[in-house]
């Protein structure tokens, strides 16, 4: 528990002190802000700021704080550093400069800012990219948690031969329809913030437990080996670097965030409500993300004779055990999710709990959706203004991931695969993202602060290069290579983006 504590410090205490020199640094004024200046009724809309702080916080926080860090965990106790100092430093700073830049220059989407920062060509292949990453991201967000409810909530067999399945996922692919074409402030504004209250009180009470039982734990300095399980072996044998932080994702830094955070950045009526809005929310997801690493490390420490779970090697690598009528049964992730729940929260409290984490993918999967629509609109001059025309232009959309998803459901490996796709690319989207900051700062004449966000770009840089190269749905070459081309590639991204900071300063 000891490192879970100093985790913890390090969240709170770091976020705190370098979320006010992200702040000091941007110099949020009194300017007005677009919700105001560009005031339509449907996405640009002033909403107070506890509001846009919930919002923000359920639109970023997808499966990837719950089911991110429940795999990541597995690496042992450096997990539960890493993910604060990643949060404090990367994930939230890259979230804080989005919103404001976004903020600042009228509410703009990401494809638009990309194109008024990076290359013309490097701007084109960003809008494809985002844009399918979204699509990806409402397909998972309707798989994850249409599963989770089926089995955990309804006690379904969640397969895609049952009806039930099907019933669910288009229940939330309704919702999405509707979240996606009405008003911001008619479905999102007015539902979000019973949303956050559960997800809120699910973690605090998540949190509250594991110090009221006090379950045991490895500690970073002890030997890494609990419930019969060797996490220092599956550290060394999993690659931490680069496998890691594609894997714990949501928890330290998300490119889909910042997709997500130029939406909030239409509704924020004050620049000063930044840091709240966006660099303590996703101090937030840090929080919630350490949570579930700790709980699930408990529940492996204690092992599947006690209610918790046992690590087993199968065929496909290292899996999920619980204890079932007398037998060990093999379980996915999501299922996980159930065996904490209910361990730490009981019947009651764990059904709250695992509703929580079925609203974290939904209440990120409608607004991903929202933002698909928003930049493809965006991008060919197509007008949003009626309730119509945004209906028509979504079913489109929405027809084809329905399609995809039931390929998807049908193969069993289908999910897999669009899985660790959609882990990739966004961290990759992060990558520009950091890209736009560091030449923002230089265009702005902060020069001496561009290091804030070139740290994060060249340890993205480097992981997602490396990590395509050497995942067996990648290239499949030897880690060696990998790290070398990694290395190259972060030396050329670090460089064009010093270029091109230097080169936008010289004509501003």
């Amino acid at each position: 528990m000891i490192t879970f504590m100093i985790g913890l410090a390090i969240l709170i205490v770091g976020g705190f002190f370098y979320g006010n020199l992200c702040e000091k640094v941007f110099g949020p004024d009194d300017r007005t802000t677009p919700a105001y200046a560009k005031k339509d009724g449907v996405d640009y809309v002033p909403m107070p700021a506890w509001r846009n702080g919930l919002i923000n916080l359920l639109n970023i926080a997808g499966t990837g704080p719950v089911l991110g860090p429940i795999q990541g965990i597995l690496f042992g106790p450096v997990a539960l550093i890493t993910i604060p100092i990643g949060c404090v430093i990367g994930g939230a700073m890259h979230d804080y400069f989005i919103g404001m830049i976004s903020t600042r220059n009228g509410g703009i989407q990401m494809p638009e800012m990309a194109g008024r920062f990076l290359h013309r060509h490097i701007h084109k292949f960003y809008t494809f990219f985002v844009c399918l990453v979204l699509f990806l991201v409402g397909i998972v967000f309707i798989y994850t948690p249409g599963d989770i409810a089926a089995t955990q909530v309804f006690g379904f067999g969640g397969t895609a031969r049952e009806p039930s399945t099907w019933i669910i996922y288009s229940v939330i692919f309704l919702y999405y329809l509707i979240a996606t074409v009405f008003p911001i402030d008619t479905i999102i504004g007015k539902v979000y913030p019973i949303f956050g209250a559960v997800l809120i009180l699910s973690a605090a009470g998540i949190f509250a437990m594991l110090f009221v039982r006090h379950y045991p734990m490895p500690e970073l300095w002890q030997p890494w080996i609990a419930g019969g399980f060797d996490f220092s072996g599956y550290f060394r044998e999993g690659r931490f670097i680069p496998n890691f932080f594609v894997t714990v994702a949501c928890g330290i830094l998300s490119g889909f965030h910042a997709t997500q955070i130029c939406l909030i950045s239409r509704t924020i009526e004050h620049e000063r409500e930044g840091r709240m809005t966006f660099y303590n929310m996703m101090i937030a997801e840090g929080f919630i993300a350490l949570v579930w690493a700790a709980a699930t490390m408990a529940m492996i420490s204690i092992g599947a004779q006690k209610a918790g779970i046992t690590m087993q090697m199968t065929d496909g690598g290292w899996s999920y055990f619980m204890q079932s009528a007398g037998e060990l049964k093999e379980i996915s992730a999501t299922s996980v999710v159930g065996v904490i729940s209910r361990k730490l929260l009981g019947p009651v409290g764990g059904t709250i709990a695992i509703i929580g984490a079925i609203i974290l993918p939904v209440t990120s999967g409608d607004t991903a959706l929202r933002s698909l629509r928003l930049m493809i609109a965006d991008t060919l001059h197509l007008k949003q203004d009626t309730s119509l025309k945004r209906v028509l232009f979504a079913l489109p959309v929405f027809v084809l991931a329905y399609i995809i998803l039931i390929v998807a459901k049908v193969n069993p490996a289908g999910f897999n695969i669009i899985w660790r796709y959609f882990g990739w690319s966004n961290q990759t989207l992060a990558v520009f993202a950091l890209s736009c900051i560091s030449i923002y700062l230089l265009q702005q004449g902060k020069k001496q602060f561009v290091w804030m966000p070139l740290i994060p770009l060249a340890f993205y840089a480097f992981i997602t290069c490396s990590y395509i190269i050497s995942a067996e749905f990648g290239l499949g070459l030897p880690l060696p290579i990998a790290f070398t081309a990694g290395g190259i590639f972060t030396v050329a991204v670090v460089t064009a983006t010093l270029y091109a900071g230097r080169k936008n300063r010289q004509k501003t």
